[in-house]
C-alpha cells in the first residue's frame, strides 16, 4: 500500500515551487562554483575548532537549485518513511480504492510543504538517502540550496561570499557531526522509525486526530492558539520518543550554531553584520508566514538553535572543547531537554569524578546563556 503518492508529491512541489532570482548563467555558475569552494574550506574550520574527524575524505557539497531540493527531499522521505510504509503493506486493511486516493491526496499535500520549504531553505545535510546502484547506503549528502542563497544575500544586502562560506559553516559542522561520530546517524534513524511505527494507524483514531488536526489550523488563522500540527498527531508513546529525538536535534543545531558563531570572527569580517540583519529579516516575516511556520514546527525548530547553543556554550566554558566532545560518546551520553535547559545536570552526569579538562573551571549553578545566532537551515 503506497501511503504518499510520491510522483504526485514532486509534480504538486515543482508546480507550486516560486521561481528563484533572476540572475545571468555566468553569474549561477560563479556561485555555484564558489559555494562548493567554500564548503570544503568551511569544512577544514571546522574540524580544527572542533576536534571532531572522521574517515571520510573532505568533498565539496552539492550545489542544487529548488526544484533539486524537492527532488532530493521526496527521495529522503521515501526511505524515512519505508518502515510504516511497509507495516501498512502487510496488513493490506485499507481498500485500494481508498488507499489510493488516499495517497494522492497526501502526496498533493507533501508536494505544497515542500513547495513552501524550497524558497526558504539555504542547506541541509541530508542523512537519508535511497541504496547506490551497487545496494550501498550512502552515508549522508551536504546540499546548499544556491538560488535561496544568492536571493537572501541580496535581501539582505550583505558581502556575497562572507555570506556563503557563513552558511557554510554551520551545515558543514553537520556533515562532520555526522561522518565523525559513527553512531548517531542510526541513533537518530532508530528514533524516527520507532516514531513512525508507534503510530496508531487505525481508521477511527486517525480521523479524531485529523479533526483536531482541522482545529488547530482554523485556530491559527485566526491568530490564536500556539500548538502545531505534529503536537495533534502523536499517540503518548510518540510523544516520548519524539522528546528523545528533539533532544539530539537540539543538541545537533545548537552545536551548528555554536561552531558558526566561534569560528565566523576570524573568517568572515562581516560576520556581525549578517547576523544582526539575518535575525531582523526572520523577525520581519508576515503573518502568514509565521502561521505556516508555526503549523509546520519550524518554530520549534528556532528554538532549538538558541537552547542547543546555550547549552554547548556553557558546557565549553566550563570544561573545555574536549570535556564536551564527550557528549559524542555514545547514545547514554547525550543530553536529555531537562540537561539542555541546566547544563550543569549533565557536566554532573557525565563528566563526574574529576573528568573535568585541564584548566577548566568547576561548573556554576547557573551556566551561561546565548543568543541566538540565526539559523543557517531556514531563512523566514
Amino acid at each position: 500500500m503506497q501511503v504518499i503518492d510520491w510522483d504526485v508529491a514532486v509534480a504538486t512541489g515543482v508546480r507550486l515551487v516560486r521561481p528563484g532570482p533572476q540572475v545571468s548563467r555566468a553569474e549561477a555558475r560563479a556561485a555555484v562554483l564558489e559555494l562548493r569552494k567554500l564548503s570544503r574550506e568551511a569544512e577544514v574550520h571546522v574540524k580544527e575548532f572542533t576536534k571532531l574527524d572522521g574517515d571520510s575524505p573532505p568533498h565539496p557539497a552539492t550545489v542544487v537549485d529548488r526544484i533539486g531540493w524537492i527532488r532530493a527531499n521526496v527521495d529522503g522521505f521515501r526511505v524515512v518513511l519505508e518502515p510504516i510504509t511497509d507495516r501498512l503493506a502487510s496488513k493490506r486493511a485499507t481498500p485500494a480504492i481508498v488507499g489510493a486516493v488516499g495517497s494522492r491526496i497526501t502526496g498533493v499535500e507533501v508536494g505544497a510543504v515542500l513547495a513552501f520549504l524550497a524558497s526558504r531553505v539555504l542547506g541541509q545535510y541530508e542523512l537519508f538517502l535511497p541504496p547506490d546502484p551497487s545496494g550501498q547506503t550512502p552515508a549522508g549528502r551536504l546540499t546548499l540550496v544556491a538560488p535561496n542563497i544568492v536571493n537572501a544575500e541580496r535581501e539582505l544586502g550583505v558581502n556575497p561570499r562572507d555570506f556563503r562560506l557563513w552558511v557554510c559553516l554551520h551545515e558543514e559542522t553537520h556533515r562532520v557531526q555526522f561522518t565523525a561520530v559513527p553512531w548517531l546517524r542510526e541513533y537518530v534513524r532508530a528514533q524516527m522509525t520507532e516514531f513512525l511505527l508507534a503510530s496508531d494507524i487505525d481508521l477511527s483514531t486517525l480521523l479524531e486526530r485529523l479533526r483536531s488536526a482541522a482545529d488547530v489550523l482554523a485556530d491559527a488563522v485566526r491568530g490564536q492558539g500556539d500548538a502545531n500540527l505534529i503536537d495533534v498527531i502523536q499517540s503518548p508513546e510518540q510523544r516520548e520518543i519524539l522528546d528523545r529525538l528533539t533532544a539530539v536535534m537540539t543538541l545537533v543545531e545548537g552545536h551548528g550554531d555554536y561552531v558558526m558563531d566561534a569560528v565566523g570572527p576570524s573568517v568572515v569580517p562581516t560576520v556581525e553584520e549578517i547576523r544582526a540583519r539575518f535575525q531582523k529579516r526572520r523577525e520581519g516575516a508576515s503573518r502568514m508566514d509565521r502561521t505556516i511556520r508555526r503549523l509546520l514546527g519550524l518554530e520549534m525548530k528556532m528554538k532549538q538553535y538558541a537552547e542547543g547553543s546555550a547549552f554547548v556554550t556553557s558546557v565549553v566554558e566550563q570544561v573545555g572543547i574536549e570535556g564536551f566532545n564527550r557528549v559524542w560518546t555514545s547514545p547514554e551520553t547525550l543530553p536529555t531537554h531537562a540537561e539542555i535547559a541546566q547544563p550543569r545536570l549533565w557536566i554532573n552526569r557525565v563528566l563526574s569524578n574529576g573528568a573535568l579538562s585541564d584548566g577548566a573551571s568547576e561548573p556554576s549553578d547557573g551556566g551561561s546563556e546565548s543568543s541566538d545566532s540565526g539559523s543557517a537551515d531556514t531563512s523566514p
